[in-house]
């Protein structure tokens, strides 16, 4: 039986807090639950359209736990992170914030952090974020007054200590899961398990793969971590991903940075008769596979231009185990929104009788 995690008063209402929480968002109690968590990407839009963001986030309705918000990845400009996690707080998603240091110095990221966290967001992901060479404005200039290690130990003194960097008290501290990203596929792969532990003393309480095409590398990182004992201190999440082609898989083997995929699964994916189709049932494969591994508390689903395929593949995997993440329940409240922008496409004009009409016909749901 799946417990609901929601604010009786509202879905855009934080949750109670618990002993041992850091944080007031769903995520965090999925994991200390000991649930198998999904998260997954959302695709920014290059859009100032609302329903753009909450028409890529319906798509993940019932299926994940926590929507990752991207802070313009790969250096290239989108609707902001901040933007959109504001967005899905007001629909009662769980947002987790990505945050690149590559674009603002520490006094506007403090900034962020207090913002997001007054707006619900419970999930921050510091990052150091990809060089402005990057993306498609090379001339940008990089600021990186930060990286991954300092923007965890500010935040993490921001929450704990209730001070700002400069030791300047805060009214009241944000209450956030503090989240990294981890990359078990680059070299040196054997610092790769110490370099975690470094996250995690900086606060790191979760962190996300890099996509996972290499399990039996992935075996081997994780047993150095757990000899460690680094999963007892920090929830893992493994990054998958659907390959649409073979040309797709050599093309983000030599342009994105990070991405290592054998030679193996690119011959697995050239010799299909559809290679979309097989390239969705390896990620189910991977998944499988890595749900298996000791220390693994869940996965990181990132889609790119194929999040319709997510619920599919967390379905099919059976990850989830009958269990139902936060699924986002239409009201009348929403249908009176849409009869109203219907009537304003079409031009229609109202008078006040009508509007009268339609306003003694709701009845709050809450």
């Amino acid at each position: 039986m799946s417990q609901i995690d929601e604010n009786p008063l509202g879905v855009h209402l934080p949750l109670d807090p618990l002993p041992g929480h850091s944080s007031l968002g769903r995520l965090e109690r999925v994991l200390r639950r000991g649930e198998f968590a999904v998260t997954a990407e959302l695709n920014p839009p290059d859009s100032a359209d609302a329903e753009d963001v909450y028409e890529r986030a319906s798509i993940f309705d019932g299926w994940v736990d926590g929507i990752n918000a991207v802070d313009a990845s790969g250096a290239n400009c989108h609707m902001s992170s901040v933007g959109i996690c504001a967005l899905l707080t007001r629909m009662g998603y769980a947002p987790i914030m990505q945050i690149a240091c590559r674009d603002k110095n520490r006094i506007a990221i403090q900034g962020d952090v207090l913002g997001a966290a007054a707006m619900g967001v419970a999930n921050m992901m510091c990052l150091t974020g990809d060089g402005v060479q990057a993306g498609d404005q090379p001339g940008a200039k990089p600021v990186f007054d930060l990286d991954c290690m300092s923007l965890l130990e500010t935040v993490r003194i921001m929450r704990d200590n209730g001070k700002f960097l400069s030791g300047r008290k805060l009214t009241k501290p944000p209450k956030v899961f503090l989240g990294a990203a981890i990359n078990p596929f680059a070299p040196p792969y054997d610092f790769r398990p110490y370099r975690l532990g470094k996250k995690i003393e900086a606060g790191a309480q979760f962190v996300q793969s890099q996509y996972c095409y290499d399990v039996p590398m992935f075996r081997e990182y994780m047993k150095k971590v757990r000899d460690l004992g680094f999963h007892e201190k920090c929830f893992i999440l493994v990054g998958v991903g659907p390959l649409a082609s073979a040309r797709t898989a050599k093309w983000m083997r030599s342009n994105v940075p990070g991405v290592h995929i054998p030679d193996d699964i690119i011959k697995r994916i050239e010799g299909a008769e559809d290679q979309k189709k097989e390239g969705k049932q390896l990620c189910i494969d991977i998944i499988n596979e890595v749900k298996e591994i000791e220390g693994v508390a869940g996965i990181h689903v990132m889609a790119y231009r194929q999040e319709e395929y997510v619920a599919e593949m967390v379905h099919d995997s059976g990850v989830l185990k009958g269990r139902q993440p936060w699924k986002r329940e239409a009201n009348r409240g929403d249908e009176l929104v849409a009869e109203r922008m219907e009537h304003i496409r079409e031009g229609k004009e109202e008078n006040q009788q009508e509007m009268a009409e339609i306003a003694a016909h709701h009845v709050p749901t809450h």
